[in-house]
């Protein structure tokens, strides 16, 4: 099961994450003051060149046009971009686009918000432009898919498991005490944390231990899922 942990600022958080065993290290791309931890490009090459070559580097972006996206892809080069923003605001077509102009090798995510019957509409609509779909919270107020907190209706992420031909990761509110509980509901290909691997009160620090008691959790309920 993979493992992605956001949002790393400082590359050697990232590199001792990478040694705690999480296979996805996750950074925000672009400085457009709408989101915590945003890195500028140059930034965000960084620590994608820092990064040992086994892990997977992904790229959220905020961007909604889709050539600032390719932009962003050309200076940071990572393996995953991951399309954060509510999701009309880059639509089916501008997924057809992206996913057709992307460097070879390069795969695509794209964050959809689990909140009623029409989250597996819009799974099943994005699903074909995708190498992934992320299922996360949204919540009023806060910009984009995620980084709430808050978890979401993990029986209706169980639907989308099952009902798109993509790999799903979940996200939203997942920490070291329920991420067991939600991979045995939901069965998820990776789970995401962000919100609660980090250090209390801080949005942007992260927390090694936290990280290091994730692991250990999605291990151990993997391992008990082999029964």
């Amino acid at each position: 099961m993979i493992i992605q942990i956001y949002a790393f600022t400082r590359l050697a958080d990232a590199l001792a994450t990478v040694e705690l065993g999480v296979d996805h290290i996750g950074f925000v791309a672009g400085r457009y003051g709408i989101v915590h931890g945003e890195l500028d490009f140059k930034e965000a090459r960084a620590l994608v060149e820092g990064l040992p070559t086994h892990a997977t580097s992904v790229a959220l972006t905020m961007a909604t046009e889709v050539d600032e996206i390719l932009r962003m892809v050309q200076e940071v080069r990572p393996h995953v971009v991951h399309i954060s923003t509510d999701p009309l605001d880059v639509d089916e077509t501008a997924m057809k686009i992206l996913k057709h102009h992307l460097p070879e090798g390069v795969r695509l995510m794209k964050a959809i918000p689990v909140a009623g019957e029409e989250s597996l509409e819009l799974a099943r609509r994005f699903s074909p432009y995708c190498d992934f779909i992320l299922l996360d919270t949204k919540v009023t107020g806060l910009p984009g898919v995620g980084a709430t907190g808050m978890t979401h209706n993990w029986r209706l992420s169980r639907q989308i498991v099952e009902t798109v031909n993509v790999p799903v990761i979940l996200a939203g509110g997942l920490s070291p005490e329920n991420v067991a509980e939600a991979i045995r509901q939901v069965r998820p290909y990776g789970v995401d944390s962000n919100t609660h691997t980090n250090r209390p009160g801080s949005p942007v620090e992260k927390d090694l231990q936290r990280i290091a008691a994730f692991v250990q959790a999605v291990r151990q309920a993997e391992w008990e899922g082999k029964d």
